[in-house]
């Protein structure tokens, strides 16, 4: 089996928020005089892991359920395609899934022991949001909440706590940036296969809402994240050298437009798209900048 195929069952290129999460959250701590190297290479290689579980087992889902038959291929949504062109076998993918799962879970489990308990409320919505993802979440409404949570806000916290031991409200504040931004980074990609999702029994805010409401409810939740940034900085919560993150404001500003535009137009509404996913990705790596400035 050709390594390249598997690189896009596992949505290799989607890997990237993980590697920008990690380290935002390992900033922090180390802008309040905490840091531990093995603790960020098991963190990072966990969220990795995690990440990749979750992309194969949503695929091997969305194959089961025969949606990604009916889906629209895209650089950021309607699946890779490699379990419907039979590149790999289903029970390959599910069982690769499973086990990058168990061993992300085994690290999970070593920072309880190492670093406190406290960590446990974060691995247990985490587990959830892995293996019940397309299932279950995606299937009431929590798709979004959840992927915001898994890979934004928690991976932060978590983060952070393996380095501290403890959870501050500068960590949390900031956590909340990315994981809106995680949640509309989903809310977007999931405008070219409404039809699908809703033939497959899915249910998000896009069906539930349209996609005009769904792309004003986007525009206001990116503006917001910004707005809570520059809040956050007023009241010396957040360094002001954080300001760094606003230089991803004008791909922001462009996904808004665009998005609010052409939310019926697939092949018009595909700049929003990719503007989208720069802002989900350079934003995080951005503020872990701003929190290293600040130590200079």
């Amino acid at each position: 089996m050709k390594l390249g195929v598997w690189l896009r069952e596992i949505r290799a290129n989607f890997l990237l928020l993980s590697a920008v999460l990690v380290p935002l959250g390992t900033s922090i701590a180390v802008y309040e005089g905490f840091f531990n190297f093995l603790h960020f290479v098991l963190a990072f290689v966990g969220l990795v892991t995690l990440h990749i579980s979750v992309n194969v087992l949503n695929e091997y889902y969305d194959y089961k359920s025969g949606l990604d038959f009916n889906t629209i291929a895209t650089p950021f949504s309607g699946g890779s395609k490699v379990l419907v062109m039979g590149l790999i076998k289903p029970e390959s993918a599910y069982r690769l899934g499973v086990v990058c799962l168990a061993f992300g879970t085994a690290i999970g489990i070593y920072f309880l022991y190492a670093v406190g308990w406290l960590l446990l409320p974060i691995l247990i919505l985490g587990f959830i949001a892995v293996y019940f993802y397309t299932t279950k979440l995606a299937r009431a409404m929590l798709g979004e909440v959840f992927a915001g949570l898994g890979l934004g806000a928690l991976p932060i916290l978590g983060a952070y706590f393996v380095q501290t031991g403890f959870y501050s409200t500068l960590a949390l504040a900031t956590s909340l940036i990315p994981g809106i931004l995680t949640h509309n980074l989903l809310l977007l990609n999931e405008f070219p296969d409404v039809e699908a999702d809703a033939k497959a029994g899915r249910r998000n805010f896009v069906i539930a809402l349209g996609r005009r409401k769904a792309a004003k409810l986007y525009s206001a939740l990116t503006l917001f994240a910004y707005a809570w940034l520059a809040f956050t900085m007023v009241v010396r919560i957040v360094p002001v050298t954080c300001l760094v993150a606003f230089l991803t404001l004008p791909h922001a500003l462009k996904a808004v437009k665009t998005a609010l535009a052409h939310h019926d137009d697939l092949q018009g509404l595909m700049p929003a798209l990719a503007s989208n996913v720069i802002v989900t990705l350079a934003t995080p790596a951005l503020l872990a900048l701003g929190f290293m400035l600040a130590l200079v």
